[in-house]
């Protein structure tokens, strides 16, 4: 007769996995060799440095979004507990509101606008209280604000300057005009007279000619002023324009001991010096230089100077 007890048959038809002993089994391919010091699997799952990496990106990523939510949340109570409701209608509704204000004061500026330069072209508010002629001294003042018409009292920005200029120019003394209005009731006319350069006589008495060749007035001439012998002087002759030419580079020194300046032609020009002395001009190329050599031949003893030729001038 066989007894049972420890380690009878009983306990040893009792194997591992069975229900009864309620261990699970452990696949042979997964289970850790014998002495070995790694854990077994369920003890713990190893992690590789790409799965820490993302895993430490999720967290903070995380973390942000939480503190993001926080202080969403804390405006959110500022907000209910100032009577604001929430962040997008009160952005609109400053943005709205902005832009209204904007338009309201560009449409008011626009109306003031308008309605002052009415009241400044309609009403004397701004009216010419005031004509100030500047500039003259041979052309009388009352023939500027005769020619000038302009009525006292009408508008500033009624007036049209520049067809007060261009009346004001017609006068034969004046070269330019310049008209502008000075707020709040002054008109200034400026005036540039021209200024005499030579002189011609003609049966009805001497004529002066200013720089651009232009007959201004009938007069006695300066003492010092020279005459011009040209068949045709005026703007338009050629050979006019090239005695003023000349008569304009000369040094101030130069021109006062002018007498005489003969122009038959361009191309021969020719100086008579109060002192009888004669300048051979030729043409008027090259009249910057031949002004410099004649100011330093004038100090050589001779009675004429030839400076047609700038590169060899000479003393006669």
């Amino acid at each position: 007769m066989t007894e049972t007890g420890p380690g009878g048959p009983d306990d040893a038809a009792e194997e591992p996995g069975s229900a009864e002993s309620g261990e699970l089994p452990v696949a042979e391919s997964g289970a850790p060799a014998a002495g070995s010091d790694v854990p077994p699997a369920g003890e713990s799952d190893f992690e590789g440095p790409r799965r820490r990496a993302r895993r430490e990106r999720e967290e903070r990523r995380a973390a942000r979004d939480r503190a993001v939510a926080i202080e969403h949340a804390r405006r959110e109570a500022k907000r209910r507990v100032d009577g604001q409701p929430s962040d997008t209608p009160n952005t609109v509704a400053r943005s709205t509101i902005r832009g209204l204000k904007v338009l309201l004061w560009s449409a008011l500026a626009s109306v003031v606008a308008v309605a002052l330069g009415l009241v400044l072209y309609f009403t004397p508010a701004m009216s010419a209280r005031n004509v100030l002629v500047t500039g003259v001294a041979a052309v009388p003042q009352e023939q500027v604000l005769a020619v000038a018409a302009v009525a006292p009292g009408t508008p500033l920005l009624q007036i049209n300057t520049d067809a007060v200029a261009e009346r004001v120019a017609m006068i034969r003394r004046v070269a330019t005009a310049r008209v502008q209005r000075e707020y709040p009731s002054t008109l200034r006319i400026t005036v540039v007279e021209r200024v005499p350069v030579v002189v011609k006589d003609y049966p009805d008495g001497p004529h002066l000619f200013d720089r651009d060749g232009v007959d201004f007035a009938t007069e006695p001439p300066p003492p010092t002023l020279p005459y011009l012998d040209a068949d045709h002087p005026g703007p338009a002759d050629p050979a006019t324009k090239a005695a003023l030419e000349v008569m304009s580079a000369l040094p101030p020194d130069v021109v006062a001991q002018v007498g005489r300046i003969a122009a038959p032609s361009v191309a021969s020009i020719a100086l008579t010096l109060t002192d009888g002395r004669v300048v051979v001009w030729g043409t008027n190329d090259r009249t910057d230089e031949k002004a410099l050599k004649l100011a330093a031949l004038l100090t050589q003893p001779g009675h004429t100077y030839d400076v047609s030729s700038p590169d060899l001038p000479t003393v006669k």
